[in-house]
């Protein structure tokens, strides 16, 4: 009980310091604030870094929950993401536009992307910049384990565990042992 009520006075004292730094981001409305306090958050270390990441985008996120943790180094690149309740996310993680599920594991080095094509080309054949209207989110369902180094291009169904350094390029439904590059199922544990 003591441990549980220590947890929410820091949690709250977490919250009060972020609100600040919310406000300056526009709650995450205003993109360039949003993304610079991302990314100076991700740089404070321990515990204090995971408790003030996670009060940060409590505040500024479409979703996230103060039960979650978000590592050192590690950022979300969109306010449009939702992120659910005892989520751990590794450190130098980047997550694109997405909605991760509840209970969901992300080790270390796991990029997120908005989507597989996040920049065309023009007729001529230049890269043409990344707007909101190439942006797709992924989404990641509940209690799935994505391994170190996993990159996610496109949705993961729940109970899924993607092996480390695997390469999303297609869906991957529920309750599968995917990897590899492109990531192919290996085997349904969970129907």
């Amino acid at each position: 009980m003591l441990k549980r009520l220590t947890k929410s006075v820091v949690r709250a004292i977490a919250l009060l310091v972020a609100a600040p730094v919310a406000l300056l981001a526009g709650f995450g409305r205003w993109d360039i604030g949003f993304q610079f306090f991302a990314q100076s958050v991700a740089l404070i270390p321990g515990l204090l870094g995971d408790y003030l990441r996670s009060a940060y985008y409590t505040l500024t996120l479409q979703q996230f929950f103060m039960t979650s943790r978000i590592s050192f180094g590690s950022i979300v690149a969109q306010s449009s993401t939702s992120i659910g309740p005892g989520v751990y996310i590794g450190a130098y993680c980047v997550i694109g536009a997405s909605s991760i599920g509840e209970r969901t594991q992300i080790a270390s080095h796991v990029q997120i992307l908005s989507g597989a094509r996040q920049h065309a080309r023009t007729p001529d054949g230049q890269i043409s910049g990344c707007g909101p209207n190439n942006l797709k989110p992924i989404s990641i369902g509940p209690d799935c384990w994505l391994g170190a180094g996993s990159l996610i291009m496109a949705d993961v169904g729940s109970k899924t565990t993607i092996g480390a350094g695997s390469v999303v390029t297609r869906p991957i439904g529920s309750g599968a042992i995917a990897f590899g590059n492109p990531a192919t199922v290996q085997k349904q544990v969970v129907s």
